[in-house]
């Protein structure tokens, strides 16, 4: 029997108790469950793939990325990424996003590593804590240039250790760092 208060992730839609067992309803402040590609040049472990997404691409059904999200992320450089489809596997995730993002369906990936991460919802800071779930997968990039897609203005294998936060959007720092990527200095 659980202490007090201790409470598993079991979800039903609202709150209650089936054939004796506990469940919750979501948090207030939600739960988001997303695939990561990082992507480095063979031989190479300073640099990872990011890119500039293009407004014209359909980022919202490529990534749940709509105009304002979009527009918040400027200039700056993002993993290539997305939620997970509602009942999607991770793997699964991990290959439509080099299908739709990447174009790259042959790139073979390695994991996920999961990592999990709470902190106040940005979206409604009232409702509490915001729980996200990452999946990230490992690729090898051994082909000549960089990969080429419609769905970026600018794709690029960049230098970790000349980046800083305030050169990423939407958290992918924090993902790189999870990862063992962290910026401003030279990759483990």
């Amino acid at each position: 029997m659980g202490r007090p208060g201790k409470r598993f992730a079991r979800y039903r839609p609202t709150e209650r108790t089936i054939q004796g067992r506990r469940f919750w309803s979501v948090p207030e402040g939600g739960v988001c469950l997303s695939a990561f590609l990082v992507v480095q040049p063979v031989g190479i472990p300073t640099r990872v793939l990011l890119g500039r997404p293009d407004p014209q691409a359909p980022w919202e059904e490529m990534a749940t990325l709509e105009d304002g999200h979009l527009g918040s992320i400027g200039n700056r450089w993002i993993l290539p990424a997305s939620h997970l489809l509602e009942f999607e596997s991770p793997s699964d995730s991990a290959e439509r996003i080099l299908r739709e993002q990447l174009g790259t369906p042959d790139l073979t990936l390695r994991g996920p590593e999961v990592f999990s991460e709470t902190y106040p919802s940005a979206i409604d800071p009232e409702s509490g804590s915001h729980w996200d779930l990452h999946f990230v997968f490992r690729g090898d990039w051994s082909a000549n240039g960089t990969p080429r897609s419609s769905a970026w203005r600018e794709l690029a294998f960049l230098e970790l250790s000349s980046l800083t936060g305030a050169d990423i959007a939407r958290g992918h720092a924090d993902i790189l760092a999870l990862a063992g990527l962290p910026l401003g200095q030279p990759a483990r």
